[in-house]
């Protein structure tokens, strides 16, 4: 039962204060751990040629290393988006954060295949949730038409922390070994967490500095923030939306998982690119850097495109179209272009098309799904996170029995981002599950 406090705090102003900004600070928050999540979880593909040589990893059990993190990630994606929707977002996102910075250090610790994959499976186990959580803490803490700007710039910062992670671990591996490098970036997520914990609440109303105002703008949110263990299954699986957000979300993840596993390593592999480590270290910035771009372009833009279409949903399905069709395009023509800054750029480009489907789906996520975001946002990144299971093995694969034929690996993901153009026509983020009726009409 709310106190009289509270009850007071979330009525109307009737003096004209200006709102409270600490809503801000959620996204604050998801951005510095977006960013620690992608710098964890990538700087393995570029210390990936030095584990190799010092454990003796061949292609394919490197390519079942990078996939044991995926593996573990997409399976626990649900439970953990589950657990966000019946605790509360603040006990399980630090549960996380916790888990997997201390499986990114133990990664140093490991001496052969097997400890290296079960420490990876770990890790990838720990972090999954993450991004599902801090959908839920937007879908609380933000009103309706912040939601997906903030899902772009979060996603922005977690792709700029994952482009810059191959030269940061470059300048770390100057002065330490790839074990202790891991050390370092294991313990940073142990400060976000501190300070995480001391700030964040699930429900707005609890935060003493969120006035009146701002809880005015948070209107209609207060019902999501409870626990809500009961998740509506039969509805879900019912979803023709809800199925085809998996879908295209695998079509996208999959060529995706390239840049943050095999990409170093096609940059200085000399059926690849055949680049110096330093030079590779510098183009493999591009495609996460630029698919940074693309995931602000699509949240700032898609307000203008909702106004301009009149219509929430055709909105988001022309951004994703554009963005999977133009994503297979450039990817395409990096294959054929020689000069590797050129096909460096047109593969930040596919990048860049790739991120433009990112917040539409997420934002959909929270739209169709309402209290139960954290269920089916878990269960969207799961599907795209088997994606990320599948693309790495199978890239070893490939790689293994082709002598190193990158082309191959790479018009397979062309193939991917061709398909999800066809899912996106029929998508309705329009009907979320918990309307048990239709919506009626508004008066006119």
């Amino acid at each position: 039962m709310s106190s009289p406090q509270q009850a007071l705090r979330s009525a109307v102003p009737t003096v004209a204060a200006p709102a409270s900004r600490q809503r801000h600070w959620v996204v604050v928050f998801a951005v510095s751990l977006a960013v620690l999540a992608y710098i964890d979880r990538v700087c393995i593909s570029y210390a990936a040629p030095l584990i190799s040589r010092d454990l003796g990893f061949d292609r394919e059990q490197m390519g079942v290393v990078f996939s044991a993190f995926a593996l573990a990630y997409a399976l626990f994606e649900i439970p953990g988006g589950w657990l966000g929707d019946r605790m509360g977002p603040r006990r399980v996102l630090l549960r996380i954060t916790l888990w997997w910075s201390a499986f990114t250090a133990l990664t140093g610790a490991t001496w052969n295949f097997t400890s290296m994959l079960a420490v990876r499976w770990l890790f990838g186990a720990g972090e999954a949730g993450c991004f599902p959580n801090l959908t839920k803490a937007f879908t609380t803490w933000l009103p309706t038409s912040e939601r997906v700007r903030a899902q772009g710039v979060m996603w922005m910062f977690a792709r700029w922390g994952g482009a810059f992670t191959p030269p940061l671990v470059l300048l770390v591996l100057q002065f330490t070994t790839w074990r202790w490098a891991f050390v370092l970036f294991g313990s940073l997520g142990l400060v976000w967490a501190a300070a995480f914990a001391a700030w964040f609440r699930d429900n707005p109303r609890d935060n003493p500095r969120v006035n009146a105002a701002e809880l005015h703008l948070l209107k209609g949110s207060e019902h999501l923030a409870g626990g809500h263990g009961q998740v509506p299954w039969a509805k879900l699986m019912r979803s023709r939306s809800v199925w085809l957000l998996w879908l295209q979300y695998f079509l996208l993840s999959y060529p995706w998982y390239f840049y943050i596993t095999w990409l170093p390593t096609y940059l200085q592999s000399p059926t690849g690119r055949g680049l110096s480590p330093e030079a590779a270290a510098g183009y493999a910035i591009f495609p996460l850097l630029f698919g940074g771009f693309g995931s602000l372009f699509c949240g700032l833009l898609s307000a203008h495109v909702e106004r301009w279409t009149g219509s929430v949903t055709l909105s988001r399905r022309l951004l994703a179209c554009i963005g999977f069709a133009g994503a297979s395009a450039f990817l395409l023509a990096s294959i054929y272009i020689r000069d590797p800054l050129w096909a460096m750029l047109a593969m930040g480009m596919a990048s860049f098309s790739n991120d433009l489907v990112m917040p539409g789906a997420w934002g959909a996520c929270m739209d169709v799904g309402g209290k139960y975001a954290g269920t089916l946002a878990g269960s969207m990144n799961m599907m795209g996170n088997l994606a990320g299971f599948v693309a790495p093995w199978a890239g070893g694969y490939i790689l293994q029995n082709t002598g190193d034929n990158w082309n191959i690996l790479l018009y397979v993901m062309v193939g991917a981002y061709l398909l999800g153009v066809a899912c996106w026509p029929f998508i309705d983020p329009s009907k979320p599950l918990e309307d048990a009726e239709p919506a009626p009409a508004p008066a006119v």
